[in-house]
């Protein structure tokens, strides 16, 4: 069983891609938006700490599937994403624009893509001994709520800074840019084992 400070940090590290997405979607729209921000921290909490509960449940059927393409699938999901908002960076006409933070289907994509790799802590977590879900109740709250603090952190710093970055360079440019970063990060670290 993993303490509670290892279980803080592990929070933490997952939190990070939800946090750095935040900061994106607060620079993208620079102004506060109330509930369609909670919800969208509430997506990234949910799906943060769904991920390692299906990981834990898929472990005895399914884990060596799920380990050898969960990488590749937040990778294509995030890439996917960054690289719609790099094409919309150069388009000049507002109208065409259709990457919105605040569109429901764009924060699902954004919850999933972030959450991925949160599904090998699940698997981790079935070969630490948990094995009953009821042992599973505060590392997966603990991840869900770490992940939702940090996303409205996140949006708040990308909202209150994200003048001065607008000004600098397109949102859209640095926030496609950013997504294309992580789902790299997460493809390069299952590859070469980080």
């Amino acid at each position: 069983m993993i303490s509670l400070f290892d279980l803080l940090l592990l929070s933490v590290a997952l939190a990070m891609d939800c946090f750095t997405v935040s900061i994106m979607s607060g620079v993208i729209l620079r102004r506060p938006l109330g509930m369609s921000i909670l919800r969208m921290a509430v997506l990234f909490g949910l799906f943060q700490a769904a991920m390692p509960l299906l990981g834990w449940l898929g472990t005895a059927h399914f884990s060596q599937y799920i380990e050898s393409v969960d990488h590749w699938i937040a990778f294509a999901l995030l890439a996917f994403i960054g690289g719609k908002m790099l094409k919309e960076s150069f388009d000049d006409d507002e109208e065409h624009q259709s990457f919105n933070p605040l569109q429901l289907r764009s924060q699902v994509l954004l919850a999933v893509a972030t959450s991925i790799d949160a599904l090998a802590i699940g698997i981790s977590m079935a070969c630490l001994g948990y094995r009953h879900v009821s042992q599973l109740a505060v590392p997966l709250l603990m991840i869900g709520v770490v992940s939702l603090l940090f996303s409205l952190l996140g949006y708040w710093l990308g909202v209150r800074f994200g003048r001065m970055i607008a000004r600098r360079l397109k949102p859209e440019l640095l926030g496609g840019l950013v997504l294309i970063f992580i789902g790299v990060k997460v493809l390069l670290s299952h590859l070469l084992d980080l």
